[in-house]
């Protein structure tokens, strides 16, 4: 229960006591007052008007007058007065009398009659005096026995709260204070251990988070704590990788020297700055935190720095901690790492180069070799045996391997440089069909495979270099035949999805594994266990050929049913 509620029920309790004991008390008071009113007016009143009467009639013969008119008006009065039982026949006896004295004033048997009358009004009303002052008395004792019962119950409901209520209230703060003196003490271990769901439970909470806090922070070291931060400084600056720290709104808390290289910006420039507002003066910067959170990588970035071009790949790092004696864990920054890839780029174009390179000057023995084998088929160079017959179709065979090979290389090498140019027009996608079918008519029919075509009616045309895309599926169609068994079937499929021609090629082959579909597109890649000597290429350029032109391209596959190889053109 909260200690406003207590209190308020506490004093409100008692406010309803004294409410309750002041009404019982008026109460009673009213009652014995209005018991003494009716004896003062109903009874002494008569007393005295008696007295006066019987002093006047002692009076009539020595003053007649003065006495008869007194002893006349107190008759009166006492005939205004008649409150008890009989006292109005004994009064209306003496009036009679009274009037018969009148006439004789000397009668002294009537005088004592009339003395007689009077004394039996007083005697009526000194008895209803004893009756009254003992309903008076009978009350003032209810009285005193009411508002004992309620002056005890508000005492022992007062006493109660008195006792409880102040410790309910003192003994958590004097708790909390001998803690606060611990803690002032720096006895940073000290807590508060009551636990109770009111505002103490709260302050306590927040008390043990505050001493646990500071026992972490006293068991630190200062000295230690400067040390590390100037260590860690010292290794951000040496870092060859610019390093950029921004807290949760976005101000730069730290640089290291090549950040400041590549940026040209000062330390005393950008420290305590808002990175948006030093975006909007330096287009590097600007660059490196757009969409930071959405993409915290992104593709190598080409920066002209120290009269140099270097090439650096970014990383954003999220840094998120969780406070001492809580639960939560809270967002405090971000960490931009530039990784120099410069050295990696250029090992990547040297290796490109000599590719390209060795590509281009294997080439031509290559062709010059055919060409000779070419020369030694014929007839009119002269009679060759089986044996020779054989060992010029192996030649035959490797020669177009390796051209094959050297084609791919010289491919990618020209795909890593940009060197080669996609002719990208509106293209027909069941010409681009019929062209890669018929290129592999061939060698579908010596392993007696059926190339089936499946298209839809009325394709449109498709945003697409016909030449390359029909490169790509001879490609796929062709490892399609190399992967089928014999006497089997390769189907074509050819249809259209929202915006999106698909051109599938579908084998019954033994498939690929789930672990290697994903890695079938990068370079030199070859699925382990397989029989089929190749470079690794041929996927790689494919994908580079049909997303250079803004298509998809994907494969599905089970093992023992074979694979679906797709790829996506836009419509035009």
């Amino acid at each position: 229960m909260k200690i406003k509620t207590k209190l308020n029920l506490g004093v409100g309790l008692l406010f309803i006591l004294i409410i309750v004991l002041s009404l019982v008390s008026a109460f009673y008071i009213y009652s014995i007052k209005k018991d003494t009113q009716n004896i003062l007016k109903a009874n002494y009143e008569t007393l005295e008007y008696s007295r006066n009467m019987l002093s006047s009639l002692d009076e009539i013969s020595v003053d007649e007058s003065k006495a008869v008119l007194l002893f006349e008006t107190n008759l009166k009065k006492q005939l205004a007065n008649i409150t008890e039982v009989g006292e109005d026949i004994a009064t209306l006896k003496l009036q009679k009398k009274f009037e018969i004295l009148e006439r004789n004033r000397n009668d002294f048997s009537l005088k004592a009659q009339i003395r007689h009358d009077i004394f039996e009004i007083m005697k009526l009303n000194m008895n209803a005096i004893k009756i009254k002052s003992d309903i008076a008395k009978k009350t003032a004792e209810t009285a005193n026995l009411w508002i004992g019962i309620v002056g005890a119950l508000c005492f022992l409901i007062a006493f109660n709260l008195l006792v409880n209520l102040p410790n309910n209230i003192a003994n958590p703060i004097k708790e909390l204070t001998a803690s606060i003196k611990e803690i002032a003490n720096r006895n940073y271990s000290e807590r508060v251990h009551f636990y109770n769901h009111n505002e103490y439970g709260d302050l306590a909470k927040s008390f043990n988070s505050m001493a646990e806090k500071l026992e972490e922070y006293s068991n630190s070291n200062l000295h230690k704590l400067t040390f590390e931060k100037k260590r860690l400084e010292t290794l951000i600056n040496n870092m060859h990788d610019p390093i950029i720290g921004l807290d949760s709104e976005g101000i730069l808390l730290f640089v290291n020297n090549e950040a400041l290289k590549i940026i040209g910006l000062k330390h005393e420039e950008v420290i305590g700055q808002s990175v948006t507002t030093l975006a909007l003066k330096n287009d590097l910067l600007k660059s490196l935190v757009i969409n930071e959170l959405e993409s915290p990588k992104s593709d190598a970035m080409k920066i002209f720095a120290d009269g140099k071009e270097s090439y650096f790949e970014k990383e954003i790092v999220n840094i998120t901690i969780t406070p001492t004696g809580e639960d939560k864990s809270i967002d405090i920054g971000n960490v931009i790492i530039l990784r120099n890839i410069t050295i990696f780029k250029e090992l990547d174009f040297a290796k490109t180069n000599f590719i390209a390179t060795v590509s281009h000057e294997l080439k031509t023995p290559i062709s010059s070799i055919k060409l000779s084998l070419h020369l030694l088929e014929k007839a009119e160079t002269g009679t060759i045996n089986e044996d020779q017959k054989q060992l010029i179709e192996s030649i035959k065979e490797d020669s177009q391997r390796l051209l094959k090979i050297t084609g791919e290389l010289l491919d990618i090498s020209q795909l890593e440089t940009g060197n080669i140019h996609l002719n990208i027009e509106k293209s027909n996608p069941y010409q681009i069909i019929n062209y890669a079918t018929n290129a592999v008519k061939i060698q579908a029919e010596q392993k007696q495979i059926e190339v089936i075509i499946e298209a839809e009616n009325d394709l449109p045309e498709v945003k697409a270099d016909s030449e390359k895309t029909g490169w790509v599926l001879i490609n796929f169609l062709t490892n399609a035949i190399n992967y089928s068994s014999n006497n089997s079937q390769i189907i074509v499929k050819l249809k259209q999805e929202k915006n999106l021609v698909l051109f599938q090629v579908i084998d019954k082959g033994k498939g690929i594994d789930k672990r290697y579909q994903s890695k079938v597109f990068d370079k030199y890649f070859q699925i382990p266990g397989s029989n089929k000597s190749g470079t690794g290429l041929g996927l790689a350029i494919s994908k580079e050929f049909i997303e250079a032109q803004n298509g998809t391209i994907s494969v599905s596959s089970e093992l023992g049913l074979g694979s679906t190889f797709s790829i996506g053109l836009n419509c035009v």
